[in-house]
């Protein structure tokens, strides 16, 4: 039977919306689309670098207690509503993923939020070790 289970943030936006921020299934991990919202006082920078920061502090969380981390990361998929944001944002995303080089795609287009300028969605396939 393959191991699935939820797991949850703490974000207000997973209880309002139904939803987990990452879900484990088997070797599998699918982390939600993530923004820069800190979950623990729901705020979130103006700056959008601070946001993709956050974002990827988040998602580290995420990782950790599904029992992996970015060197697991085998795809990653960037939402921005302005494409003159991605660039400042690489040098923060080089150094989560620069060595894993997961697949990747970035796209433009509307967040749930208009302060949200940043949203990271990853898949990871954990490694038995």
């Amino acid at each position: 039977m393959t191991e699935r289970r939820a797991v949850l943030s703490g974000s207000a936006f997973e209880e309002q919306i139904g939803y987990a921020r990452a879900v484990v299934d088997g070797d599998w991990v699918h982390v939600s689309g993530t923004t820069g919202f800190d979950y623990t006082t729901m705020t979130i920078s103006d700056d959008v670098v601070q946001q993709a920061e956050q974002c990827l502090r988040n998602i580290e969380a995420a990782l950790t207690e599904a029992g992996c981390g970015f060197a697991d990361v085998v795809r990653v998929r960037y939402l921005l509503p302005d494409r003159a944001d991605f660039e400042p944002c690489w040098p923060v995303l080089r150094r989560c993923f620069g060595e894993v080089r997961p697949a990747a795609t970035m796209m433009v287009c509307g967040l749930a939020d208009p302060r949200m300028k940043i949203e990271i969605e990853v898949y990871a396939r954990r490694v038995t070790r």
